[in-house]
């Protein structure tokens, strides 16, 4: 254990107004202007997340740089710029897109645009990759989770301790929030409030379990939503012509996914109604908490029990590796290769429909106890 020891003091102004207003009640200004904290940790130990929570003012910040150095926060990010183009240039896209995937950022439209325009959760998920790809033993992040709202601050907290510890990454967090200590599941806690610190390590795997849940429900909807959603696929932003069903993926009253199902082939009076699985969309701030896929079975299977035939066409290569373990769902037909090369573009204009591009075609089946 080491003890570490912070003192922190404003400068309190003189005025006229400040000195009446200090006076009325009686406020020993030197005294009140002065914040000391003190706190013995055990950084020794190995560990993997570490948290540093308290209040605004109360020392996070300060002791953070007292422990891991002046330069642990210093990151560069260009506002301009996507965040595809600012990670290093040793690495291939391959590795960029599985770094951005594994922090929950799997909007391929939110990799190519620019940082400034992203919400504020997209933008935090950025800079916490920046940060995990700087060659330093510790990463460090301020301020997190403190301008998105609380369900998307746990989902994104669950997300970094997953990232962190898939990359042997040691990411210490610094919030004042302690809404999110349960998601992010933090190897030992420093709380500047209260000035303690929390091992957790020494925690059995049961008493680190969270507890909380989160509820999200789905609704069958109309189409206006998709004019919100549509900016986030990375399709085009019409939805299908014909026999089409639409569901939304709802947080309490704040939809925050979208999943449609079309009628692309003629219906034959014997057979049932094919509907194709398309247009799934979960809002940024909520990916890589499993809700994709979550929304597509829970939506597919609601289908099937209408009498439908569901189907399903990816081009994604981990999203074919995720579905061909999924028992609820059944592999047709591989690498199938949609035409030929298009010059200027894989999307053929008048049809809809992407050339040279190879699919993985799935039929839902359902649950094997399902009636």
């Amino acid at each position: 254990m080491r003890t570490y020891n912070v003192r922190l003091q404003a400068d309190v102004s003189k005025s006229y107004r400040c000195k009446r207003a200090a006076d009325s009640v009686d406020l020993d200004v030197e005294k009140k202007s002065v914040h000391e904290l003190s706190v013995n940790v055990d950084l020794d130990t190995p560990f993997t997340v570490g948290m540093i929570v308290g209040s605004s003012g109360s020392g996070k910040t300060t002791l953070a740089k007292q422990i891991f150095g002046d330069n642990c926060f210093e990151t560069s990010i260009n506002e301009d710029k996507s965040i595809l183009d600012q990670l290093p240039k040793n690495l291939s896209y391959e590795e960029c897109a599985k770094l951005l995937s594994g922090i929950g950022l799997n909007s391929v439209p939110c990799w190519v645009r620019p940082i400034k325009t992203l919400s504020n959760g997209q933008r935090a998920r950025a800079h916490a990759v920046l940060c995990m790809v700087k060659e330093q033993p510790i990463v460090a992040i301020d301020e997190w989770t403190s301008v998105v709202d609380r369900t998307a601050a746990k989902v994104m907290s669950h997300c970094l301790n997953k990232f962190a510890r898939a990359k042997k990454k040691q990411v210490i967090v610094l919030s004042c929030h302690y809404d999110v200590i349960e998601w992010l599941d933090p190897d030992w806690i420093l709380d500047c409030n209260t000035q303690t610190f929390t091992d957790r390590r020494l925690l059995r795997l049961e008493e680190r379990k969270r507890k909380e849940q989160l509820t999200f429900t789905i609704r069958e909807i109309g189409r206006e939503s998709w004019r919100y959603f549509s900016k986030y696929h990375y399709l085009t932003n019409k939805l299908p012509g014909g026999l089409i069903k639409l569901f939304g993926l709802f947080q309490g009253e704040n939809q925050i996914g979208f999943q449609c199902f079309a009628n692309y082939v003629p219906n034959r009076r014997e057979k049932k109604i094919i509907m194709h699985s398309n247009r799934t969309v979960v809002h940024p701030d909520y990916q890589g908490f499993g809700l994709g896929i979550k929304i597509i079975n829970e939506t597919s299977a609601i289908m099937k029990s209408q009498g439908y035939k569901v189907m399903a066409k990816y081009s994604s290569t981990p999203v074919y590796l995720s579905m061909i373990k999924n028992p609820e769902w059944k592999l047709r037909k591989k690498n199938l290769d949609i035409g030929g090369i298009v010059v200027g573009g894989s999307m053929n204009i008048k049809t809809g429909f992407r050339l040279n591009v190879k699919t993985y075609s799935f039929e839902y089946v359902g649950h094997k106890n399902a009636d």
